[in-house]
């Protein structure tokens, strides 16, 4: 796994890898998964950033110490993706498949100090450069307006299913698009609407 940053300019989700069987996936086979019913409203971004819960243990949990370019994103269904838990009971719903490129292990892992619950957050590499705190992630507010339009269009140029509902306005956002976008007044609320083990 290399040591490097994502350029400054690219856009960044970062996202749960809630298990260390996701990362080995992430890994192994360069792909992410996110339940479609639960995804943030744009998954066409540059890179991934991986948040990694309580699960990897004392050395590695609560952290951000790996990337990885996104080479697409396809709709499928998590049968197709888990092939080996065709019983499962959301085997038939649909879920993102982002292609990612090799993890790349930032040179300083991202800690999440004070709060420990984390679902998506849009950032930039120039932010994530210099961020050594999850909250040191946050685009601050005059940024904002600027990180949702590059989304956005970004949405807009591709096959996203929600294109529709993105609003042009940054003012016309719900709550949870906001909280994604840094608005952490906002973000207690979001994170109660998705939880890591509803994958």
């Amino acid at each position: 796994m290399t040591s490097t940053y994502p350029p400054d300019s690219a856009l960044i989700l970062v996202a749960v890898i809630p298990e260390p069987r996701d990362l080995e996936i992430a890994r192994v086979l360069g792909w992410y998964r996110i339940p479609l019913r639960r995804a943030p409203k744009v998954v066409d971004v540059d890179y991934l950033a991986f948040y990694q819960t309580a699960a990897y243990g004392e050395e590695d949990r609560w952290q951000i110490s790996s990337v990885a370019a996104v080479r697409g994103v396809e709709l499928t269904t998590r049968g197709e993706l888990l092939r080996d838990e065709a019983d499962h009971p959301r085997a038939r719903e649909e879920y993102y498949k982002i292609q990612i490129g090799a993890l790349q292990r930032l040179p300083q892992p991202i800690l999440a100090n004070a709060w420990r619950r984390v679902t998506f957050l849009y950032t930039t590499g120039e932010i994530l450069r210099q961020a050594r705190t999850i909250n040191d992630l946050v685009v601050k507010n005059e940024d904002r307006s600027l990180l949702w339009q590059s989304l956005r269009e970004r949405a807009l140029s591709g096959s996203n299913p929600y294109s529709d509902e993105l609003p042009a306005d940054f003012e016309d956002m719900d709550a949870l698009m906001l909280a994604m976008l840094g608005d952490f007044r906002l973000f207690k609320e979001s994170a109660e609407s998705f939880s890591a083990s509803d994958d």
